[in-house]
C-alpha cells in the first residue's frame, strides 16, 4: 500500500481522478454537479465568499464548499510550493541561488512573457468583443504545473539529463511569478492593505518568539535546552496559529487567501541543506519545516482531488474561443518565449547552459513547460467571473477547458524530443 500511495502521489493521480470525475459528472448530470460546487456550508460566516451591497460594501460572507477548497484548503498546496521555492532561494546549494540560476531565471521570463503576448495577440485577432471578454485572464497561461512537467521531462530527456534540473528550476520560478501575479492582479475583494500588517506581524512574532529567541538564548550551549523545549513542547502549533492569523488577514485584505500561509512558511526552522524538489531523502530530515511538509503531503493529495472535482467540471459545450486562446498561448508562447530568452541568456549574454545541455533542448523544454493544468485552472477560476459570457459560452468554463487541454503539450514534447535530436541520459 505504501508503494501504491507513492505512485498515486508521484503522478498526482488524485488530482487527475478528481478532474476526470468532474468532467463526466458535469456532462451527464449538470445540475447536481453545480449544486455540489456551490453547496452552502455556513451563511453569515466569519470566513467565505463576500456578498456586497449596492454601494460595494461587504455585507456578509458565505462559506461554500468551493470556497472551502479553493481559498482555504488550497493554501496548504501553495505552502508546499512556497517551501520548495524558499529552499531553492535560501539554502547554500539552492537551485535558484547565485549565478547558476541566471539562465533558467531569464528563460522563465520568456516562459511568462511569451504566453502573455500570444494570449493577448490571439484575443485581439478575434475581435473587440472577444478581447474585452478574455483580456483579464492574461495570467492563465503563465504558470507551469511542476509535478507534471517533472514527470514528462524525465520521459523526454531521461532522468539523468541536466535539462530536467533546468526545467524544475524554471517551473519553480514560473510558479513563484504566478503567485506574485495572483496576489497583485487578482484581489478577491476590495483591497484593504492595512490587513497585510497583521499578516506580517504574525509572521514576525512567531519567527522571533519560536525561532530566533530560543536560538539566541541557547547561544554557546551545545545542549540547546530552550530550542529543544520549544520544538518538543510547542512543535508546529505557534506556526499554525500564526498561519491562521495570516490567512484571515489575507482574506480581509482582499488578496486571495490561498496565499495566506506564505509569509509564515519562511519563518519555520529549516535544516541547513535541501535535497531538491521531490527528493526522497527529505523524508528523513527532522527539521520542523520538512516535518510539517511531510505531515501535510497526504492530506494535500485529498485537497487536490477535491480541487480537481470542484474546478474541472466543464461541459464540452463550453469549448470556444477562450479555450483555444489559452491552449495556443501555452503551446506556442511557452516554447517560443523559453527558447528565445534561453538563447539570449546562453549566447549573447554568455551565461551558458548547464554542462551536457544544448540549445536544441530549449524548445522541447518549452513544450514540457506548456503543461499548465493545476495553477492554470486555479488562475482561471479567479480571473473570470462564472457568469461572464462570450455569446453563448461561459468564459471561465471555456478557459478552464484550455487549461485541461494543455495536457496535450506532453504529446507535443514527446514528438519534439526526437525531432530536435534530444539525447536521453538515464
Amino acid at each position: 500500500m505504501y508503494r501504491i500511495w507513492n505512485i498515486i502521489t508521484t503522478y498526482s493521480l488524485m488530482l487527475i481522478g478528481g478532474a476526470v470525475i468532474a468532467l463526466i459528472w458535469a456532462n451527464t448530470a449538470h445540475d447536481s454537479y453545480h449544486h455540489l460546487v456551490h453547496l452552502v456550508l455556513w451563511d453569515n460566516a466569519p470566513i467565505g465568499a463576500p456578498n456586497f451591497s449596492a454601494e460595494g460594501v461587504i455585507t456578509h460572507r458565505t462559506l461554500t464548499l468551493h470556497y472551502l477548497v479553493n481559498d482555504l484548503l488550497m493554501a496548504f498546496f501553495f505552502a508546499i510550493a512556497a517551501k520548495e521555492v524558499w529552499e531553492a532561494i535560501i539554502l547554500d546549494e539552492g537551485s535558484l541561488r547565485g549565478k547558476k540560476a541566471l539562465t533558467p531565471l531569464i528563460a522563465t521570463a520568456g516562459g511568462v512573457l511569451g504566453p502573455v503576448a500570444v494570449y493577448l495577440a490571439l484575443a485581439a485577432m478575434m475581435g473587440a468583443a472577444t478581447f474585452s471578454a478574455v483580456a483579464g485572464g492574461w495570467a492563465v497561461p503563465t504558470a507551469t504545473d511542476i509535478a507534471f512537467a517533472y514527470l514528462v521531462g524525465r520521459l523526454v530527456f531521461g532522468a539523468g539529463h541536466p535539462a530536467v534540473g533546468f526545467l524544475l528550476l524554471l517551473a519553480i520560478a514560473d510558479d513563484a511569478v504566478g503567485l506574485i501575479i495572483l496576489a497583485l492582479f487578482y484581489p478577491s475583494a476590495p483591497l484593504a492593505p492595512e490587513w497585510l500588517l497583521v499578516s506580517a506581524g504574525s509572521a514576525l512574532a512567531v519567527f522571533v518568539l519560536a525561532n530566533w529567541l530560543p536560538r539566541r538564548l541557547d547561544r554557546g550551549n551545545q545542549a540547546r535546552p530552550n530550542s529543544t523545549w520549544v520544538r518538543e513542547k510547542l512543535s508546529f502549533w505557534p506556526y499554525a496559529l500564526a498561519g491562521a492569523i495570516s490567512w484571515y488577514a489575507f482574506q480581509e485584505a482582499g488578496i486571495h487567501p490561498a496565499l495566506g500561509l506564505l509569509p509564515v512558511v519562511v519563518t519555520i526552522p529549516h535544516a541547513d541543506r535541501g535535497f531538491g524538489i521531490f527528493a526522497e531523502d527529505e523524508a528523513h530530515q527532522t527539521d520542523l519545516l520538512n516535518t510539517i511538509e511531510h505531515g501535510i503531503k497526504a492530506p494535500v493529495q485529498v485537497v487536490l482531488f477535491l480541487f480537481g472535482l470542484l474546478n474541472a467540471g466543464v461541459e464540452f459545450s463550453a469549448i470556444g474561443s477562450p479555450t483555444w486562446i489559452v491552449l495556443l498561448a501555452l503551446v506556442i508562447g511557452k516554447p517560443l518565449g523559453i527558447t528565445f530568452f534561453g538563447w539570449l541568456a546562453a549566447v549573447p549574454m554568455r551565461l551558458g547552459l548547464p554542462e551536457g545541455m544544448r540549445l536544441n533542448d530549449l524548445p522541447v523544454m518549452g513544450f514540457v513547460a506548456a503543461i499548465g493544468f493545476t495553477v492554470a485552472l486555479f488562475v482561471a477560476s479567479v480571473a473570470f467571473d462564472a457568469e461572464v459570457m462570450l455569446g453563448d459560452i461561459p468564459v471561465q468554463a471555456a478557459a478552464k477547458m484550455g487549461a485541461l487541454f494543455s495536457f496535450g503539450a506532453a504529446i507535443l514534447a514527446l514528438i519534439a524530443g526526437p525531432l530536435f535530436g534530444v539525447q536521453k541520459k538515464h
